[in-house]
């Protein structure tokens, strides 16, 4: 019976931000071993410095990732899931391989650039019976989970409003491209080749879907957005209104240009008996308001039950934060994947509380149907 699994990484050399936090998200379950990987196909010594950093066997630091798809499917310890870390370009091509060897997938959002592309992702690994995992980092935060629980079980009632919010001002120097210094163009999220047809609703307005459809169960229907580009190939801020598959509305913004704003993802559901509100930048408090009763916060391990209990890893007071957010999204991966490894059949009790496949279509849809109805002038369109 296997413990323990062994994974492989596409993307995320030493100098790579979202690479780093992968591994050590992983590292913290003690639940899987890297021993494969393609950290860099343009950058053969980064490529290979990587490797050795964390102990990798020469013969397995692969060139490209065809190489690696085609080579660790054909041995007996082959890897059991690859991690996609690459700029958003390359996600449909890299986990096409890996599927198409049966190998199970953990890929970064957005999921790819085109609806088409993310049906068929989809569909093979349906197909090849492969676990496929996008990492939507926000649902994997405790007291989201312990807000989904809370509306699940009807403490606010139906849920008939959602003001979100994603803001951030990294991309400000960017607004007046007569004064713009230049030097963050230089990064792929702003270069549509490598981040496909959105900037800021691609990279961040995706979380804010996907954390508000895990909270609520309630999927946007349609939209109307109104995408601001500042003289730019790509959208620097935007601004939604939401018609949810319940019949509620809501608004959704997202921005880089936000002055004063570091990493401010901020969720107010409002219900027919109360609200509960969540704020990236305090992720151990839930703020929860029922009607005729006094404000309540709720605290991590202080005041959480269920599934969000079960992930408590450190003791109250002690602040839980991104990485243990994605440890807990590879935990029920990883716990999921040793079932299917050791032969389990699922009788519904498994742990699949990961954003999966159709939450990355799903997301795929959203920024679709934004660039979309900005285009035409903030018209509604259906998802």
């Amino acid at each position: 019976m296997r413990t323990k699994l062994r994974y492989g990484q596409v993307g995320g050399t030493l100098k790579a931000f979202i690479g780093g936090v992968h591994r050590k998200a992983i590292a913290i379950n003690e639940q899987a071993d890297l021993v494969a990987g393609c950290f860099s196909s343009s950058n053969a010594q980064s490529n290979i410095e990587c490797g050795k950093h964390y102990g990798i066997e020469q013969g397995r630091i692969y060139p490209d990732y065809r190489t690696m798809a085609e080579m660790e499917s054909a041995r007996e310890d082959t890897i059991d899931f690859v991690v996609i870390c690459t700029p958003n370009r390359f996600h449909y091509e890299v986990a096409r391989a890996f599927i198409e060897k049966g190998i199970h997938v953990v890929c970064e959002k957005p999921l790819c650039f085109s609806i088409e592309e993310a049906e068929e992702l989809c569909r093979l690994a349906k197909e090849k019976n492969v676990l496929f995992c996008v990492t939507y980092t926000y649902t994997g935060y405790n007291m989201v989970k312990q807000a989904k629980e809370l509306i699940q079980n009807g403490e606010i009632g139906e849920v008939v409003d959602v003001k979100a919010e994603y803001l951030q001002d990294w991309l400000m120097d960017e607004v007046d491209c007569a004064e713009s210094s230049g030097k963050k163009l230089s990064v792929w999220r702003m270069n549509p080749e490598f981040s496909g047809i959105s900037n800021c609703v691609g990279d961040i307005g995706t979380h804010i879907e996907e954390t508000v459809s895990y909270m609520t169960g309630c999927h946007v229907r349609k939209l109307a957005a109104m995408l601001d580009r500042f003289g730019h190939e790509l959208d620097l801020n935007a601004n939604m209104l939401v018609e949810f598959d319940n019949g509620a509305h809501g608004t959704f913004s997202c921005s880089q240009i936000a002055a004063g704003h570091y990493n401010g993802l901020a969720i107010r559901i409002f219900g027919t008996k109360g609200a509960i509100e969540w704020e990236q930048e305090h992720p151990d408090f839930l703020k929860v308001t029922l009607k005729g009763k006094p404000t309540q916060i709720y605290t991590r391990a202080a005041h959480t039950s269920g599934h969000a209990l079960e992930m408590n890893r450190i003791p109250s007071g002690h602040p839980e934060g991104l990485t243990m957010a994605f440890a807990n999204i590879y935990k029920s991966f990883a716990d999921a994947l040793l079932n299917i490894i050791n032969g389990k059949s699922n009788d519904g009790s498994w742990d699949l509380d990961f954003p999966d496949a159709e939450d990355g279509l799903r997301g795929v849809k959203f920024i679709n149907a934004c660039v979309a109805s900005s285009a035409e002038g903030a018209v509604w369109v259906e998802i």
